[in-house]
């Protein structure tokens, strides 16, 4: 207990020197994760997008071989940006063009190349995940768009994409989660995040647990508060739970009328309403005289029949 009691105060001592330090990482590892990753998911939808473009046996040679090309460059981009670290894609990105470029190339800043790491570090694990949530949606509905005349873009666009990206959002927010905490390797390239003003403040005080511990609290809370938001997110995306589904046109009446859940009483109905669903309950009466017409008309042929036997 001494021991738990003693890092309370050394973290306490931390807080109330260096809080306002460690306020400006969280801040700068909120803004770089929220940026990257949705600058991440833009690549990701169109990458995802052009893979899944069909080819079809009619369609002009230059446009199968441009796809071909186009899929081959995103199958490397993936390939590579998701087979090596980001702290390697970091030094590769911010010392080698430099390099290569015999200094022709170079960053002034570290928030550019930062936000560039982990956008495309993003983009290449959202472009798999956008590509099976396509996938994932009904092939018939898509063959539906089609049979109605839209194009490749406006059934992407109009019809899979808003249930593709509710079907990938929670691998969004994993991805989010994800680069809370791989931003701390920025510090490669001098980046201050929340991780680089550990690494600061333990050089100037020595107290490697207690900012440790304080570091491990913070990354915790954002990650705690940001699966929060996103649940919130994701049920203001599935809609209510109840839900009402009334055909008010004239071609849609044999369908029938429904209401599910929608607790709603016949005052707080429109006229229009009201008439369609007298005319609905006229026509659903209607339908058990007839079925109760032809039950008698059964019955009175089978008790004839067995007169008649007998």
């Amino acid at each position: 207990m001494n021991q738990f009691a003693k890092l309370g105060t050394d973290i306490a001592s931390l807080w109330a020197k260096y809080g306002g330090t460690y306020m400006g990482g969280i801040y700068r590892t909120l803004i770089l994760a929220t940026v990257g990753t949705a600058i991440g998911c833009l690549i990701g939808f169109l990458c995802g997008i052009v893979q899944t473009i069909p080819v079809y046996q009619n369609d002009s040679v230059i446009k199968k071989i441009i796809l071909k090309i186009v899929k081959v460059i995103l199958r490397i981009y993936v390939e590579v940006f998701r087979g090596t670290p980001m702290i390697l894609q970091a030094v590769f990105i911010y010392y080698g063009l430099p390099y290569f470029s015999n200094n022709s190339i170079q960053f002034d800043g570290k928030w550019l190349v930062s936000i560039i790491v982990v956008s495309i570090n993003t983009g290449a694990y959202m472009t798999e995940s956008m590509r099976g949530g396509i996938i994932s949606v009904d092939p018939g509905q898509t063959e539906g768009a089609m049979a109605i005349g839209m194009t490749h873009f406006q059934t992407m666009t109009s019809v899979v994409l808003p249930q593709a990206i509710r079907n990938i959002m929670p691998q969004i927010g994993n991805n989010f989660i994800i680069n809370v905490k791989d931003t701390s390797v920025m510090f490669i390239i001098g980046f201050t995040d929340f991780f680089a003003v550990h690494k600061s403040v333990v050089g100037a005080t020595f107290t490697y647990f207690p900012s440790a511990a304080i570091e491990m609290i913070g990354y915790l809370t954002m990650t705690l508060l940001a699966s929060w938001l996103l649940h919130i997110l994701e049920k203001k995306m599935d809609g209510k739970s109840d839900y009402e589904l009334v055909a008010v046109d004239q071609l849609t009446l044999p369908a029938g009328v429904y209401h599910v859940g929608s607790g709603k009483s016949g005052k707080d109905l429109s006229s229009d309403e009201r008439a369609v669903l007298q005319e609905e309950k006229a026509r659903k009466t209607a339908d058990k005289a007839i079925i109760a017409a032809e039950r008698t008309a059964d019955e009175d042929g089978k008790g004839v029949r067995r007169d008649g036997r007998t």
